[in-house]
């Protein structure tokens, strides 16, 4: 699925709702700072749940209403799987469901009632649904249910195999559906079946952030070294086992040495003595990386740009991992300010470089940026203007 469109309401700066359009390849936000440039990439993350931003109290606008305490974030998405399949004998689509908008997308809100301790999302699909009495509720029924229903509604030769059969058969009975602009829930019964397989089909979205920081012993560096050596490990397993049984065979007979020792200066002080490990030995934890450029200099000591540039460079590298490993057809890259800490001629390459990302299939890439010369570089259809 591609991303087409973000919808934020009650988020930070954004009091209303606020629609933003997305480039299908390149789409680049500029303005001057506090704008909410930073803002639309966050609710992004909090949407893709990813772990570098979690949505919290304080994220509710401060110009909102006083009976508004929701936060809603949106996402359209076009390009749509043919099938969804909630179970080995059960397949459907989002059409077939009317979990589409009239223009035949996805629109998925992640909704957070502020006013609660604990924020958790409500996940509703707005969508031309039926609403007719005894056709809008079917994507909440029980199997058992859906059963019954048809009986209700005199339907004797619906195939009811399965329930988006049965939903078919109820929907295809009525005459007038009253379909309408709907937000239909996503966490009852097949509904929540759906949303489960469509969170298999979302893009990965990636975030690098303009404030990171860029030694070679930052996190982000170093997952992608550890990801290499838990690989490493994974694939030693039988020789390392080899090595701990040694180990243990080997204290063991130093145990039965100290203990035969220990009889002969007093047999009642023990009749045994058995090592015994607290834990399994962490293998990983033994390597400790750095990360050393040209003539052996480490990272950390060369400049902030070149620090950047090689933090920018993992980044892609463990974006494409997760892209690769979770078989997954679409990729979103999201990061501030790329300019930041380059030289001119750098800021230029690396615009050209995101352009030709941009351009492989199924990658998009959203940047903001507060150079004008990099914007010029930017297709006009695919800049976003970010003002109070």
């Amino acid at each position: 699925m591609r991303l087409k469109e973000v919808i934020i309401k009650n988020f930070r700066g954004y009091r209303e709702e606020t629609r933003i359009q997305i480039h299908s390849d390149l789409t680049a936000f500029i303005g001057r700072n506090d704008v909410g440039k930073s803002s639309i990439f966050d609710a992004l993350a909090i949407f893709f749940d990813s772990p570098l931003v979690k949505i919290e109290q304080t994220d509710l606008c401060v110009y909102s209403q006083s009976e508004e305490n929701e936060i809603r974030i949106g996402c359209v998405f076009d390009e749509l799987p043919n099938t969804i399949t909630l179970d080995v004998t059960s397949t459907t689509n989002l059409q077939d469901e009317y979990l589409v908008n009239a223009s035949g997308c996805l629109e998925i809100y992640k909704i957070f009632d502020c006013s609660l301790k604990t924020l958790k999302a409500k996940i509703v699909a707005n969508a031309q649904h039926p609403t007719a009495n005894g056709y809008a509720d079917l994507l909440e029924l029980k199997n058992s249910d859906l059963k019954n229903r048809l009986r209700q509604m005199n339907i004797e030769d619906a195939d009811q195999r399965n329930n988006p059969l049965m939903r078919k058969a109820l929907w295809k009975n009525c005459s007038d559906l009253q379909l309408s602009l709907t937000e239909v829930e996503l966490n009852k019964e097949d509904a929540k079946k759906i949303w489960e397989q469509i969170q298999s089909y979302l893009p990965v979205f990636a975030l690098f952030r303009s404030d990171r920081p860029s030694t070679d012993e930052d996190k982000e560096i170093q997952n992608p070294m550890q990801l290499a050596i838990q690989q490493v490990i994974s694939e030693l397993t039988n020789d390392l086992r080899q090595i701990e049984d040694k180990v243990r065979n080997a204290a063991t007979d130093v145990a039965e040495r100290t203990l035969q020792k220990l009889k002969e200066l007093d047999p009642n002080l023990a009749k045994e003595l058995n090592p015994s490990f607290r834990s399994d030995p962490k293998w990983e934890s033994l390597f400790k990386l750095t990360l050393a450029t040209d003539d052996q200099i480490p990272v950390n000591k060369r400049g902030s740009g070149v620090r950047r540039l090689i933090l920018l460079a993992f980044f892609r590298a463990e974006a494409e991992r997760c892209f690769l490993e979770n078989s997954k057809s679409n990729i979103i890259y999201a990061i501030e300010e790329p300019e930041t800490s380059q030289h001119p001629s750098n800021q230029r390459a690396i615009i050209q470089a995101l352009k030709t990302l941009s351009s492989t299939d199924g990658y998009q890439v959203l940047i903001s940026t507060h150079v004008p010369g990099l914007a010029e570089m930017i297709p006009t259809d695919a800049l976003r203007y970010n003002k109070d």
